[in-house]
């Protein structure tokens, strides 16, 4: 198991519509998220998943990393800087002891290809399914559905198939 569970914005946002930011800490103890994701998931503007997330930081569920990730000599392409610190922090703390809580393709094409260990939101709801967190794992794909948050089909099935539920 991980030592260390970094999370990128749009796990965060994903868990906040179907009110799982509250499993992180019975899954994964502290999740981490870097500041620069901090600023992006809480804007001040009232956006979607905002209320969810400053309550999960102030349950300590959620905490910031304030120690600067060594810097990696890593092209990070197009990644914006949430994704490239979450990476940047895998690296510094050994990729093969982070669990990095991501979807975004490009970003986890390039985590992966430095060995770090990734899941993305389907996985959580996966796995909370799993330790008996959630009772339907497809009530939580319906809502994030009913959002306009995407995962692919391919990914929900694959989850549902896992957890029984296909």
């Amino acid at each position: 198991m991980a030592r260390c569970v970094v999370s990128d914005a749009s796990p965060l946002i994903g868990l906040a519509i179907v009110d799982g930011l509250g499993w992180l800490p019975a899954l994964f103890g502290t999740v981490w998220i870097p500041a620069s994701v901090q600023r992006e998931v809480l804007p001040g503007v009232n956006a979607r998943g905002e209320r969810e997330v400053a309550a999960a930081l102030k349950a300590k569920g959620l905490r910031v990393w304030r120690k600067a990730p060594s810097a990696a000599a890593v092209d990070f392409g197009d990644l914006d800087e949430g994704e490239a610190d979450c990476i940047r922090i895998a690296l510094s703390e050994g990729a093969a002891q982070v669990l990095l809580l991501m979807d975004e393709r490009a970003g986890r094409a390039i985590a992966q290809e430095l060995g770090v260990q990734m899941a993305g939101t389907a996985a959580v709801i996966g796995l909370a399914k799993k330790r008996g967190l959630i009772t339907s794992a497809r009530a939580s794909f319906e809502r994030l559905h009913g959002s306009d948050f995407r995962i692919s089909a391919a990914v929900i099935q694959a989850v549902l198939r896992g957890v029984g539920e296909l």
